[in-house]
């Protein structure tokens, strides 16, 4: 016991300074009205948290930010399922492509968030392009109201869709060849073969990358402060993490933008805790 407490504690240490006590100070935070620019601080209890029903800003950001992690979900599992079955073959070109899509796993969001802007510009490469190929007015990637949300989310897929492929794949290289060679003696074609032996063996990488997948996209913030800074409009692409920073740091209603980190926080447990549980369930049944 002694010996397990010795080599527990400096990670058991830095896991409580830096996760629970800001945890904790964020909590208390939320019950007051704390502003540093505007002393004192004083007790308010709920009403940081009750404010936040009628908050249209909030009630925005919060509804974003439940778009871009369902399409965050969904392309990142199905894009690297995708990629990951035509990988799954012997050779150094697919070892070679393995890293080329693990590559922007690896890179700060800020970097990536920032390639893909001069991509996605009004007068960037891609519209430049669209208009040497005949399109008078491309679409304003960025800029139009009506497709910033998505094009956030795509880049915020794009950057994830290299670790999905990582799992699935390892997942895929776990399925022993017998199973495939037996169903296909049975008659089972590829898709058959996918249904019944390939999907159901890979329940455990598809928990992985699902959780993991909806955590990234309820934490988005580099993306969303680097490609449109919650625009273009108010509040058009602001998300529950923008929306703290910004209320924190930009409005120095630090009581407040903390009541919005502790709900955000909640929606995050939640929402993985149920996720978890009912992927578990689907493997134990598989």
């Amino acid at each position: 016991m002694t010996r397990f407490a010795v080599f527990a504690a400096p990670g058991l240490l830095v896991y409580l300074a830096l996760v629970l006590v800001p945890i904790g100070i964020t909590t208390a935070y939320s019950f007051t009205n704390k502003n540093p620019f505007n002393p004192p601080t004083h007790w308010v209890g709920l009403d940081n948290l009750t404010s936040l029903v009628s908050d249209d800003e909030f009630r925005k950001a919060l509804w974003n930010t439940i778009i871009i992690t369902g399409i965050v979900t969904i392309v990142t599992n199905a894009g690297g399922l995708a990629i990951a079955m035509l990988l799954d073959r012997r050779g150094w070109l697919y070892n070679m492509l393995r890293s080329v899509f693990f590559v922007p796993v690896v890179l700060s969001a800020v970097v990536v968030s920032v390639i893909w802007q001069t991509i996605l510009v009004d007068d960037g490469l891609l519209n430049s392009k669209l208009r040497q190929l005949g399109m008078s007015d491309p679409p304003g990637w960025l800029s139009n109201p009506d497709l910033a949300l998505y094009t956030v989310s795509w880049v915020i897929a794009w950057q994830g869709i290299g670790f999905c492929v990582v799992i699935y794949l390892a997942g895929l290289q776990g399925i022993p060849q017998e199973l495939h060679e037996a169903a296909a003696i049975d008659g089972c074609g590829p898709m058959m073969r996918f249904r019944h032996v390939t999907w159901p063996m890979l329940a455990p990488a598809v928990t992985i990358n699902t959780v993991m997948s909806l955590i990234g996209g309820f934490k988005a913030y580099d993306q969303v402060q680097v490609l449109t800074n919650g625009g273009p409009g108010p509040g058009t692409t602001s998300t529950l993490a923008f929306q703290v920073v910004q209320t924190a740091f930009n409005g120095n209603h630090v009581g407040y933008a903390s009541a919005m980190a502790v709900v955000m926080l909640v929606l995050v447990a939640a929402v993985s805790v149920i996720a978890l549980g009912l992927l578990q369930k689907r493997e134990v049944s598989s």
